[in-house]
């Protein structure tokens, strides 16, 4: 569904029938607010990388300067190989090999 930022995200829901204007992120929970979907990375790590293992995990921090606004932090986890602490964007690197096309020749 698409977020308020105008990106497509498979954690925001909103329900809009009959003039309703229900709005969450399932991945935040209690902490989203419309403002934090103009700079989550989720979108983009959907795009990027479509692992049917990979599990995201969201989090709201706040940078240490006050001036800053709240940002969201994406942790992911591989269920196939049971790792965490990898690009989400790139992916554990075990669950999806290289083409042949991208391997160098000896």
């Amino acid at each position: 569904m698409k977020t308020p930022a105008g990106t497509e995200c498979k954690y925001f829901y909103g329900d809009y029938y009959r003039g309703r204007e229900y709005e969450e992120c399932r991945l935040l929970d209690a902490a989203w607010t419309r403002d934090l979907c103009r700079t989550c990375p989720v979108p983009s790590i959907g795009l990027a990388n479509a692992c049917e293992f990979m599990q995201l995990r969201g989090e709201v921090i706040r940078p240490l300067a006050a001036a800053f606004r709240r940002r969201v932090k994406v942790t992911a986890f591989c269920e196939k190989t049971q790792r965490s602490g990898f690009d989400p964007h790139i992916g554990c690197g075990e669950c999806h090999p290289l083409p042949p096309v991208f391997e160098e020749k000896k």
